[in-house]
């Protein structure tokens, strides 16, 4: 699995405190939870928004893409490209 970029902007220790020791598709930074049905289609909306993905490199946002694309089956979450 690819390592994703730590970025100055955010605090993982924020990430870890509001949702606990759960999954992410951006772990370094603890941002994108992917460890429930809701938090997995919040997590695809956000990445898809420009402003979010452009604050990680192309292939840092295509990973944390595919995790989530990745997490989506294990709670029947259908997700469209």
């Amino acid at each position: 699995m690819a390592r994703i970029s730590k970025r100055e902007d955010v605090s993982p220790e924020a990430g870890k405190r509001e949702y606990g020791d759960v999954e992410f598709a951006d772990p370094t930074n603890k941002k994108y939870p992917i460890d429930s049905a809701e938090h997995v289609r919040a997590a695809w909306s956000y990445i898809n928004h420009k402003d979010n993905a452009a604050k990680y490199t192309k292939g840092d946002a295509e990973e944390i893409r595919k995790r989530i694309k990745k997490a989506a089956p294990k709670f029947d979450v259908e997700i469209e490209d």
